[in-house]
């Protein structure tokens, strides 16, 4: 299955001297990344650098201290507006944010699904309730994804009844059912046992295949040295090296 990006000539992602502190604290300090559609950025540093935050800051679960992000050329989080003659930046509404935010899948380390839900239900909610599909177009698409991340087999099972790697890859295919244009992965693997880490790896590995877009915070090396496009390299909150 090819992905389908967004046709623009635009790069997917552009982060300008970013910055961002809480507090005192300055965690991130004039990051400029560029992220062209199609490719993987894996993110490497140690804990503490700044990397977690990053795709916070690209997905809004985080404000912006200074400097810009840009989702193929849409700038996130601000609009231009005219007042009084004079052009100025304006905070978009939760509204505007989250249409924006759709743009985006995020997969994060602890895997989030409702305990209450199959994994079936799990990837069914948010296509109904956000992008209000009806619930058979819903549950189509939601077998479409379990079995693109090998997890169509075990989707009456509740999260109690599968594995960290079993429920990791259902929260992938929850975010795959929004049909984002990138996709973030926030450490996907690191609350995992290491004999399951292969398993969600295989599935991003496929997505690259695929041509989806993606940014993976990951201490995976071996992972970025075989999947990545380009590789970032953070300590401190800067970018130490990047190619």
């Amino acid at each position: 299955m090819t992905i389908k990006n967004n046709e623009s000539n635009l790069p997917a992602v552009i982060l300008s001297n970013v910055q961002k502190s809480f507090g005192s604290l300055s965690v991130l300090k004039n990051i400029n990344i560029t992220v062209n559609p199609g490719t993987v950025t894996v993110i490497l540093g140690p804990s503490g650098s700044g990397k977690s935050t990053l795709l916070r800051l690209i997905n809004q679960l985080e404000t912006l201290s200074a400097g810009s992000i840009s989702i193929y050329g849409e700038r996130i989080g601000v609009k231009k507006v005219t007042h009084k003659g004079e052009e100025c930046l304006q905070a978009l509404s939760d509204k505007e944010i989250s249409k924006q935010r759709s743009k985006l899948g995020m997969v994060f380390q602890r895997f989030n699904l409702f305990p209450h839900m199959t994994a079936l239900e799990n990837v069914m909610e948010a296509p109904v309730h956000v992008l209000g599909m009806s619930k058979q177009e819903a549950h189509d698409l939601a077998i479409e994804e379990l079995k693109r991340v090998g997890m169509a087999e075990r989707m009456n099972h509740y999260p109690a009844e599968l594995s960290g790697g079993q429920q990791q890859r259902v929260a992938i295919a929850r975010a795959l059912a929004m049909k984002p244009e990138i996709m973030l992965f926030d450490e996907p693997t690191s609350a995992l046992d290491p004999e399951l880490v292969g398993e969600v790896l295989n599935v991003m590995r496929n997505l690259a295949k695929d041509g989806m877009t993606m940014i993976v915070v990951t201490h995976e090396i071996g992972f970025a040295r075989e999947v990545a496009d380009q590789v970032v390299f953070m300590d401190d909150g800067m970018v130490v090296e990047c190619g």
